[in-house]
C-alpha cells in the first residue's frame, strides 16, 4: 500500500468512556465532528470516526478496515484480548458472505413473518397490563417485559430475564475498553459464566426454535463445525439488548415530544418512523470497531497501520452534514436505510427485521390504547461502555 500524504488525525486526551460522556455523549460528539473526520483517542489508542460519510466507509471498506481484529476495542488476534471471536461479525468477505448466506436461509423473511402472531399476542397482553396500571417504568414494564419474553421463545432458549440482562451488559462493556465498568460487569456475571457457556449449546435448544435450525445448518455443512453455538450467541445478543434499548428510547422521545406523539396517534403508519428516528437519535450500539490494514487516509487525515478505528454510530447519526436539525425528534424524517444504527454494507444487522417487528408490535399495541404518554419523573441511562440504553423510564399512560 502506497504511503499516505495527509496530516495526522488530531489527538483527543479526553475519555469518551468516562461516566459523564457515557451519560451524555452528544456534546463530545459535536466537538469531535468539528475537529476532523477521525480523531485519535489517546487514552485508549484508537481512532474515532464521527461523521456520517466516513463512518460508512470504515464499516464497508474491508480492504482498508478489516473486521479480522474484532468489532471491539480489543484486538482478538493479539495476546491480552478480553473478548472471544464471533464467527459471523468478525470475518471479512468473501468468508463472511458464505456464512451470512447460510444464516439468511435459516432466518428468511418468511420465517420471521411466522413469528408475527406470537409477537402481537404478547404485545396485546403487555399493553393491557401497563395501561391498567397507568404509572409504569417504560424499561422494566414495557420494553423488557415484552422483548425478554418473545425473542428467547422464538430463538428456542429458556433463559431467566435477569441473566439475559447480566450477560448483555457484559457483552457491550467488553466491546469497549477493559475499564472499571467492564471489570464490574464481569464480576456481576461471574457466577453465571459457566452456565452461559453451556446454555446456548445444542442440548439446551428447544424443539422448533430458530437456534435448533442453526445447529441443523451446521450439520448440513453450511457453517464451520463447532461454530453453531457462537452463531446462536450472536443472535441471542443482537435480538435482545439493542431492541429493548431502542424501544425504551422511542417511548422516552414520544413522551417528551407530545406533538410527535399526536402525529403517530393520528397516523399509526408513523410508528415505524418513530422507531427509526429513535434509532438515529439514541443509537443503541454506539460504536463498532475495525482495524486498519495499513496506513490509510480518511476524510483528509492520516491513520496509522494496524490500529483500531471505532466508527461512532451515535455521532454519525447526528451529523448535521447528513441531516437538517439533527438533534430534533421528527417521526416524519426519512431515515430508514440512511441512519447507521443497524450498520451498513455486508455486516448490516441481519436481525433488523426482527427488531422492527418487535417494536411495531409493542408500540402499536400501546399507542392504540392511550391518548397520551407522559414523563412521570427523570429517566436514567444505564452506564454501559458501548450500549445506549435506559435503566429507568417513569411514564404515565393516559388511557
Amino acid at each position: 500500500m502506497s504511503a499516505v500524504i495527509a496530516p495526522d488525525a488530531p489527538v483527543l486526551d479526553e475519555d469518551p468512556f468516562s461516566d459523564a460522556n457515557i451519560a451524555d455523549p452528544y456534546p463530545l460528539f459535536a466537538r469531535m465532528r468539528e475537529m476532523a473526520a477521525a480523531v485519535f483517542i489517546a487514552p485508549h489508542d484508537y481512532y474515532s470516526v464521527v461523521r456520517h460519510q466516513e463512518a460508512g466507509i470504515v464499516a464497508t471498506d474491508y480492504a482498508r478496515f478489516t473486521t479480522a481484529g474484532g468489532v471491539g476495542l480489543s484486538d482478538i488476534r493479539k495476546p491480552g484480548a478480553w473478548r472471544t471471536r464471533s464467527p459471523i461479525t468478525e470475518i471479512d468477505p468473501p468468508d463472511h458472505t458464505r456464512v451470512r448466506a447460510a444464516l439468511q436461509k435459516v432466518l428468511s423473511p418468511l420465517v420471521v413473518k411466522t413469528w408475527r402472531d406470537k409477537f402481537l399476542a404478547r404485545a396485546e397482553e403487555v399493553a393491557d397490563e401497563v395501561v391498567a396500571k397507568g404509572r409504569v417504568d417504560g424499561v422494566a414494564d414495557i420494553a423488557e417485559a415484552f422483548v425478554l419474553d418473545v425473542f428467547p421463545s422464538v430463538l428456542g432458549v429458556d433463559v431467566p430475564p435477569e441473566r439475559i440482562k447480566l450477560t448483555g451488559e457484559l457483552n457491550f462493556n467488553q466491546i469497549g475498553p477493559n475499564n472499571a465498568r467492564t471489570a464490574a460487569a464481569l464480576e456481576r456475571a461471574g457466577p453465571i459464566m459457566e452456565w452461559y457457556a453451556q446454555v446456548l449449546g445444542r442440548e439446551y435448544m428447544l424443539p422448533g426454535g430458530f437456534g435448533e435450525k442453526i445447529y441443523q445448518a451446521e450439520d448440513a455443512g453450511d457453517f464451520e463445525k463447532g461454530t453453531a453455538q457462537f452463531q446462536v450467541r450472536t443472535f441471542f445478543r443482537a435480538g435482545v439488548d439493542t431492541t429493548m434499548a431502542a424501544i425504551g428510547s422511542t417511548l422516552k422521545l414520544l413522551a417528551e415530544n407530545p406533538e410527535q406523539f399526536a402525529l403517530v396517534k393520528a397516523n399509526p403508519a408513523l410508528i415505524k418512523g418513530a422507531f427509526e428516528e429513535a434509532l438515529r437519535l439514541e443509537s443503541p450500539a454506539q460504536i463498532m470497531f475495525r482495524t486498519t490494514t495499513g496506513e490509510v487516509e480518511l476524510g483528509g487525515v492520516r491513520l496509522r497501520a494496524d490500529t483500531k478505528v471505532g466508527y461512532q454510530i451515535g455521532a454519525a447519526n447526528r451529523d448535521p452534514r447528513q441531516w437538517a436539525d439533527p438533534d430534533r425528534f421528527d417521526v416524519t424524517r426519512q431515515t430508514t436505510g440512511v441512519h447507521r444504527a443497524f450498520g451498513v454494507g455486508a455486516h448490516v444487522c441481519i436481525g433488523q427485521m426482527i427488531a422492527r417487528l418487535e417494536a411495531d408490535s409493542i408500540l402499536g399495541a400501546l399507542i392504540r390504547r392511550v391518548r397520551a404518554i407522559e414523563p412521570a419523573g427523570p429517566a436514567r441511562w444505564r452506564p454501559v461502555n458501548t450500549l445506549r440504553t435506559l435503566d429507568v423510564l417513569p411514564l404515565n399512560l393516559v388511557a
